[in-house]
């Protein structure tokens, strides 16, 4: 191959390298959510959307692509001083997105470091008016007031911050001992409060309880005794309606004395005992009957002192009695011992008495008795 030859094919293989070096410069592909800026001469040309683009080649100039996604830049921790002067650390958390990429390329030289000095400076200015308890407890209002500085000085950056989070508050390692001692008291005071108002709720609910037990408990009392008087009055209302239903004579009255005496005396405490005057009614009762038995015996004639006989009320009768006291005084004591245990044993008006209670208290009528 001649030297005319070799110049050809290094022309050919120039031309073509030319060529595959415009196109690479001429086509480019922009990819979602991204941004290009393009230079015409070094001046600013336009602004490049996602798709395929022609440039001029050695004319256009492609600048570095721009995320139009929401970035996250997390900033290290910052020392701001608060109010009350104490020393915070303070770490944030900034997002934000670009809107406009020609003035986030012109307007600021570099943004990401724009938005941490001044998230930096904005966080002292707005902490530093703050004592270290409202710091801790007022994070919303500071994360809203870094927003809006930022927001307002972003905005001609072609930048938008959507959200400022402050990660963490830390004061110094004294102050959170005392915190923690404060709230480790605190704590312990309203566990006291809590006790102390349980033992007093505990105690009014006690006495509240003994209070109503004792209330019901006198209530019963009370109805159980108006029930017992209500019983006995019904009792004793009827055993008085028996017996004037059985219409009682003299002398069953006057033997139901006789039988009570001795239940008056029982008992050696008993010194004095009273009898009630219906007492002697009754006696003059039965002296009247003994009266006339004597009446008589007298009227038969006399003679010899005979056994004594009874009556059909079951008493001997009076005159014998009398008659033989006076034939003979010497046995007077003894007489009268008789008559006693004469008078103590059962008679036949005793089994009539009985027989007619029993009757009236079974038929609980007047017509029952004995004619």
């Amino acid at each position: 191959m001649d030297v005319g030859g070799v110049l050809l094919l290094v022309v050919v293989i120039a031309l073509i390298l030319f060529v595959m070096t415009v196109l690479v410069r001429s086509v480019r592909i922009i990819p979602q959510a991204r941004a290009g800026v393009v230079e015409r001469l070094g001046k600013y040309q336009r602004t490049l959307s996602p798709g395929l683009t022609l440039l001029i080649p050695f004319v256009d100039r492609l600048l570095p692509l721009l995320d139009l996604r929401e970035q996250v830049v997390s900033f290290p921790p910052q020392p701001v001083i608060t109010s009350d002067n104490l020393v915070v650390s303070i770490d944030t958390v900034v997002y934000f997105q670009v809107t406009d990429p020609r003035a986030a390329t012109y307007e600021i030289a570099n943004y990401i470091q724009a938005v941490e000095q001044l998230t930096i400076t904005t966080l002292r200015n707005v902490v530093g008016g703050l004592n270290l308890e409202e710091a801790l407890t007022s994070r919303d209002q500071i994360n809203g007031q870094l927003r809006g500085v930022l927001d307002e000085a972003t905005g001609r950056w072609g930048l938008r911050v959507s959200r400022v989070e402050l990660k963490a508050i830390e004061p110094p390692h004294s102050i959170q001992d005392s915190m923690e001692k404060q709230m480790r008291a605190e704590r312990d005071r309203r566990a006291a409060i809590l006790t102390a108002e349980g033992t007093k709720q505990s105690a009014i609910l006690t006495a509240e309880g003994e209070r109503q037990s004792q209330i019901l408990k006198a209530e019963g009392q009370a109805k159980a005794a108006v029930l017992k008087a209500d019983g006995e009055s019904q009792a004793i209302q009827k055993v008085f309606d028996a017996i004037h239903r059985g219409n009682p004579d003299n002398k069953l009255l006057a033997y139901q004395y006789l039988q009570t005496l001795p239940k008056i005396a029982e008992g050696n405490s008993n010194k004095l005992w009273i009898i009630p005057s219906e007492v002697g009614e009754a006696l003059k009762g039965i002296g009247s009957v003994l009266g006339t038995a004597g009446q008589a015996f007298a009227a038969s004639g006399g003679g010899a002192p005979a056994a004594p006989q009874h009556t059909d009320d079951g008493v001997a009768p009076s005159g014998e009695l009398v008659a033989e006291a006076s034939s003979n005084p010497d046995s007077l004591e003894d007489d009268a011992r008789a008559f006693e245990e004469e008078a103590g044993r059962p008679s036949e008006l005793d089994a009539e008495a009985q027989g007619i209670l029993e009757r009236h208290t079974r038929r609980g009528g007047p017509d029952d008795a004995p004619a």
